[in-house]
């Protein structure tokens, strides 16, 4: 099947009036799950008085979600978000557009509707952390006092670690990265497109730090798969994966369920193998193995993942884990069952920025924004933070057109299915029409608050 840009079709028999009840009434769903959570909804509690000054850095899912849960549960607070981006983008709807499932328009809304009213928006990055003076400093100089302060953030892409990488050369030569924006999303796409019409090698990578939806380089390299497939081209075709790490998936459950499932369809893997140069032009890449050997594999189609860590900000400033595992990305240094900072007591992290076991996706987000929220809540009262988050993660991994694997996790590694339907190591039907059909709205909710 040939989607090119346009959406797939759900079988008629989805549209029956009873089924579409049941699937839009199951948008409690991985994305929405966070079963065992015992926070109080806000639409049944009295807001919590207060003049109290509360500083939100970051606007994506976590800076939004947790803005409009305080202007509910908050009466008289002052309540700021500081970051200059006006496009939100949806980006677990990424992969969706690379591999030609959604058109881009789908992935980006403007962030003034979803801001909540009476929040003020500052429309400048944090250039400086001040937690000694309980100050944030912007861009321009100014600086913002708090007497509680959330870190959203998001993490940084890493791009220029990779030598002679240019995120600007997407598209060209078979170079794809479905992680930079909306549109390089969408020009992966097109190129992985032209690329299966006449097959090749494509080579997939995975760098060693921790990711932000770690199952996007498997999904792609599931679907890159399938479009070869779907195109008449897969047996003359080579699909190479290289991990710079041990693995392919932190959960060891998952990493077996992937690496036998490539093994069925002859996708040879790798591993301890990190990209470390690209030559657009030759379409050629370099990796190295731990001992420093290099190899060099070309390629017609490669996607590029690049390591990634705390925002220079965060990393820079007094906030970051300054010793440990986490120290060598930057990531804040949270407790990672109530996500406090571990030295700053009237600061909380929330996302992609913590550095925590698990937890950069957004489900992790839907789980630990309440939890976040009524953390902070305690605190403003003068009360211990009375949540615990337990790493709650989801990935719906996308293994051809039709089928995806819905994986939930905790920070243990166990796996954490929230829906009896589904076995999260079995091809499910549902968990692709999650991905594709419902969890933008879920997302959506989320973001405003509501669940």
């Amino acid at each position: 099947m040939n989607t090119k840009n346009h959406p797939i079709q759900v079988p008629a028999d989805e549209h029956d009036a009873g089924r579409r009840r049941l699937l839009l009434g199951m948008t409690g769903l991985p994305l929405a799950s966070g079963v065992g959570l015992s926070v109080v909804s806000p639409e049944s509690k009295a807001a919590l008085q207060t003049s109290a000054r509360v500083v939100i850095a970051g606007s994506g899912l976590g800076g939004l979600a947790i803005a409009n849960r305080l202007a509910r549960e908050l009466e008289g607070a002052s309540i700021t978000i500081v970051d200059r981006k006006e496009i939100h983008n949806y980006q677990p709807g990424y992969t969706l557009v690379a591999t030609g499932i959604w058109p881009v328009d789908k992935v980006s809304d403007r962030n003034a509707d979803l801001i909540p009213a009476g929040v003020e928006w500052v429309r400048e990055m944090v250039a400086e952390f001040d937690p000694e003076a309980n100050e944030v400093v912007t861009e321009s100089g100014k600086r913002i006092g708090y007497d509680y302060l959330v870190v959203a953030t998001g993490l940084q892409l890493n791009f220029e670690q990779i030598e002679g990488m240019d995120v600007k050369a997407i598209g060209q030569n078979g170079l794809t990265s479905v992680y930079p924006s909306p549109d390089a999303a969408q020009t992966t796409w097109k190129t992985m497109d032209a690329f299966r019409q006449k097959g090749g090698t494509a080579l997939m990578t995975l760098p060693a730090t921790a990711l932000k939806c770690a199952g996007a380089p498997l999904k792609m390299t599931f679907m890159v798969a399938d479009r070869l497939k779907q195109s008449g081209t897969r047996s003359s075709s080579k699909v190479l994966f290289h991990s710079a790490l041990g693995n392919v998936f932190s959960v060891p459950s998952i990493n077996e369920e992937v690496l036998k499932r490539w093994a069925a369809l002859d996708i040879p893997v790798t591993f301890n193998s990190k990209l470390v140069a690209v030559d657009i032009g030759a379409q050629r890449a370099t990796f190295a193995s731990p001992e420093g050997e290099r190899t060099e594999v070309d390629y017609d189609f490669i996607h590029v993942v690049p390591p990634m860590s705390a925002p220079d900000v965060v990393r820079n400033s007094p906030l970051s884990w300054k010793e440990g595992g986490f120290a060598a990305g930057g990531w804040l240094e949270v407790d990672r069952e109530t996500l406090r900072h571990r030295r700053f007591p009237n600061v909380f992290g929330l996302g992609d920025i913590n550095g925590t076991p698990k937890g950069k996706t957004a489900a992790t987000i839907k789980k630990s924004a309440p939890l976040v929220a009524q953390n902070l809540l305690d605190v403003i009262a003068g009360r211990e933070p009375s949540q615990r988050f337990d790493g709650y993660t989801s990935c719906p991994l996308l293994l051809r057109e039709g089928a995806a694997l819905l994986v939930e996790f905790d920070y243990e590694n166990r796996l954490t299915p929230s829906l009896p339907m589904i076995d999260p190591l079995q091809d499910s039907y549902f968990a692709w029409l999650m991905k594709y059909r419902l969890l933008k709205p879920a997302y959506m909710a989320v973001a405003k608050g509501r669940v």
